[in-house]
């Protein structure tokens, strides 16, 4: 024990970047970084020792304890020398290797303690085994050196004088350029024959590179002078030619080749003598003319197009349908339609003109749904991004005439694809533009014609591509900006936004465990809880599709991954009380509700871009001349509305008690909450007329009732759109009844059943419906949405969903 103390010293410590010490060995090195400087001028006020160890990584500028290796050499400072650049310059003799055993920084300063080893182990060698590598080493080092540039005849005559084992090592390993990896392995090794060997194999590898660099050379060389050679000669038979007015026959080999691969191609006569004829120009052209590379550069593009090459398209539709569930949740409309495409195919693979485009808001994912299209119909997928796209150029492609032309987007997508029936998406077709070089939208046309793309024309090729196998799916955010011309082309599937049970689903199913893998988390170390994914989606995002929800997880994964990585937490539980450490305050507020039964108050559904949500309307009743006022940011369409609402009330006050002259003595104020978000639409009419006539007459309004409808001047209900998105908002507020438009009857069959079990919807037709079911009438109950009413009813039937 008391041995080991005295082999153990705590010393100054320099990482080296590249290079590696060793023992008995003089070397010199420049120091610039500020702790090795300080470790230096440490060693010179004491016994000038340092502690010499190579850094595993040479582009850390600030190391930490598992950047060190752990073998190095303890060295003395022969000499230092301060040069212009504030760099120190020092001379070292290495000691005896040494063994990290404890890294510590003081003062910027890194101070190891060291064990001392030993330079050689104790082992038994057989002599004839250590002569055999000591003369093979010799020899392996004689063929290095004749490789390496510029070696030292004084080094090479050194080496080979050397008989002794351990200074053959040292004058080799010393005086040789090579990996400082490699340098730290031989410092490494405490066995000297292990080391012999080690020796022998890194410049057995180094010979060997250099044998190949020199072969690379001497080819490459050999190749520029015969270059060299060929050019001048063509160069003087161009110019003997001239003079006698002869054709060279320049490039008739390249010429007979193109022709060959040509006519093997089977294309129709007019492509088929295009191409011959343009093969044929290479013979009469030099081969550096630029004339050359462009029928060259022509040729080649047209030679790799897939003209006949078909990939096998899957005929299994329920395996089709298992790949469309796995990777979306819901959208079953775009499935459907999806595998009705890919049924046809089967009973008639010579069907053309499907061409689908996928409109919704943004972050719901219809990109992504075209990659699944592409894998359940086992096609090659392509994407074509056409937004911003403004040149004509882009689709049809340039004139090869012209400087760098090349062909357009279609036959690009052609060449990526290898096949003449991939899948291509063409993604954003509504971010189109033009300007003075075209309109890129008008060259669309033919590519999404059935009856002419099966001979598109490109600019470049000027010969006709089939277009017709191929797949084309668009998608867009909105169908305002696409010309009627080429929507008409197309067949419009739309993808509302998704509802929050949706949002839920495909966060459980495929975004949480998408971003755990993003952060390098098991299931194992971060759990989150069901809770927490609701509460995203309520508080912390508002939006259509889930991209914020997604960015939402990843940020609680983030929080998550530095509490593990820094040993703080094994593993985390994320629940909902946690939320607001991780992501802060909600920054979506609940729906305004009335929750209390109100004269005047009622609750109203409507849609928005992000989904549906409940929107309370208020209206009151002052002493004054009649006068109406509407505020709440409400557009022209509402406050047509407003007046329609005060008109059936005047037609209908007798029935309700109100005053007849209400419309005199009355003022009349109708207001919409959250005054700075505009409104508009008129699927408020029933909403507006409830809050009307309940503030007139006195009567409460039901505050578990929720309505949507457009109304007419004679009290009838008119459909609306946006169900499935309104009824969604109803749910969530807790709604157990919602009044819906007759006509709107077949739209319950889309809403999500989880709403059904949870509210009970009433079709009605007429206003009067809408008021019996809202109002508090005790003398007149409301039509009743459950089966749980004795009476007759006189009412149509609720559907209880």
């Amino acid at each position: 024990m008391q041995e080991k103390k005295k082999n153990i010293e705590i010393l100054p410590t320099v990482p080296m970047r590249g290079t590696v010490a060793f023992p008995h060995m003089v070397m010199h090195f420049d120091i610039a970084r500020d702790m090795s400087k300080k470790a230096v001028e440490d060693a010179l006020r004491k016994d000038r020792r340092l502690f010499l160890t190579a850094q595993r990584d040479v582009l850390i500028e600030e190391p930490e304890v598992k950047d060190f290796h752990e073998i190095g050499v303890v060295a003395e400072i022969r000499q230092t020398l301060k040069t212009p650049d504030d760099t120190i310059r020092i001379l070292v003799e290495g000691k005896y290797r040494a063994r990290l055993t404890t890294l510590t920084k003081h003062h910027g300063v890194f101070y190891s303690e060291v064990a001392r080893m030993p330079l050689n182990s104790r082992e038994t060698v057989d002599e004839v085994e250590m002569f055999a590598i000591v003369r093979a080493l010799k020899d392996m080092y004689e063929r290095y050196s004749r490789l390496f540039p510029r070696m030292p005849k004084e080094v090479m005559v050194s080496v080979m004088c050397q008989d002794d084992p351990m200074r053959l090592y040292e004058a080799i390993a010393f005086n040789t350029m090579f990996e400082y990896k490699d340098k730290q392995l031989l410092l490494e090794e405490s066995s000297l024959y292990q080391r012999l060997r080690l020796l022998y194999e890194i410049l057995l590898r180094e010979t060997q590179v250099l044998e190949l660099e020199k072969e690379i050379h001497d080819r490459t060389q050999e190749n520029i002078d015969q270059g060299q050679r060929e050019y001048f000669l063509r160069e003087q038979l161009r110019v003997i030619s001239s003079q006698l007015h002869e054709e060279t026959g320049e490039g008739e080999d390249d010429a007979d080749s193109y022709a060959e691969r040509i006519c093997a191609l089977a294309l129709p006569q007019e492509s088929e003598e295009k191409l011959l004829k343009e093969a044929s120009r290479l013979q009469h052209l030099p081969m550096a003319s630029q004339e050359s590379y462009v029928i060259t550069n022509f040729l080649d593009t047209c030679l790799e197009l897939p003209w006949h090459e078909l990939s096998e398209e899957n005929t299994d539709l329920q395996k089709a349908a298992e790949i469309l569930d796995a990777d979306h949740y819901g959208l079953k409309k775009v499935k459907d339609r999806i595998l009705e495409s890919l049924a046809v195919r089967v009973l008639n693979p010579e069907l053309k003109g499907q061409i689908l485009c996928l409109v919704g808001p943004p972050g719901i994912g219809k990109s992504s749904i075209g990659k699944s299209i592409a894998e359940a119909a086992a096609r090659k997928f392509v994407r074509v991004s056409l937004g911003g796209v403004r040149d004509e150029a882009d689709i049809r492609g340039h004139r090869k005439t012209y400087v760098g032309a090349m062909p357009g987007r279609m036959i690009a997508a052609m060449q990526q694809a290898g096949t003449r029936n991939p899948m291509i998406l063409l993604d954003e077709i509504d971010k189109m533009s033009n300007d003075y070089k075209g309109d890129p939208s008008a060259a669309l046309l033919e590519v999404l014609d059935c009856e002419q793309n099966h001979a598109f024309r490109d600019h470049y090729l000027e010969i006709p591509f089939d277009l017709s196998q191929v797949m084309f799916v668009a998608t867009a955010n909105t169908l305002d900006t696409i010309p009627a011309p080429l929507l008409d082309r197309m067949e419009i599937i739309e993808l509302t936004s998704y509802t929050r049970e949706e949002k839920f689903q495909i966060a459980k199913r495929h975004l949480v465990s998408k971003q755990l893998d993003a952060h390098g988390l098991r299931p194992a170390q971060c759990r989150i809880e069901d809770d927490v994914l609701y509460e995203l989606i309520d508080s912390y995002t508002s939006e259509a599709g889930v991209r914020k929800l997604e960015r939402a997880i990843g940020a609680i994964c983030r929080k998550t991954a530095k509490a593990i990585a820094t040993g703080e937490r094994k593993r985390v539980t994320v629940k909902k009380k946690d939320i607001k450490s991780y992501l802060g305050i909600p920054k979506y507020l609940p729906d305004a509700q009335n929750r209390k039964n109100a004269v005047g108050e009622v609750n109203g559904l409507a849609w928005t871009s992000v989904g549906g949500v409940l929107m309370p309307l208020e209206a009151i009743v002052l002493d004054g001349k009649g006068a109406v006022e509407i505020t709440g940011s409400l557009g022209s369409v509402m406050q047509e509305s407003a007046k329609l609402a005060v008109s059936y009330a005047r037609s209908v006050a007798k029935e309700y008690g109100i005053a007849p002259d209400f419309h005199t003595t009355k003022d009349i104020h109708i207001h919409a909450p959250e005054g700075a978000v505009p409104k508009d639409g008129p699927s408020a009419g029933v909403t507006m007329a409830t809050a009307l006539i309940s503030a007139l007459s006195g009567i409460p309004v039901r505050a578990d009732v929720a309505m949507t409808g457009e109304i007419t001047l004679h009290g009838k209900v008119m459909p609306i759109g946006g169900l499935r998105e309104k009824s969604m908002a109803a749910y969530k507020a807790g709604i157990r009844t919602v009044l819906i438009p007759e006509e709107n009857r077949a739209d319950l069959e889309e809403i999500d059943d989880i709403v059904k079990e949870h509210i009970n919807f009433l079709p009605v037709s007429r206003l009067s419906e809408v008021l019996d079911a809202a109002l508090e009438r005790p003398e007149r109950p409301p039509a009743s949405a459950t089966g749980n009413s004795k009476k007759k009813r006189t009412e149509k039937p609720s559907i209880r969903a």
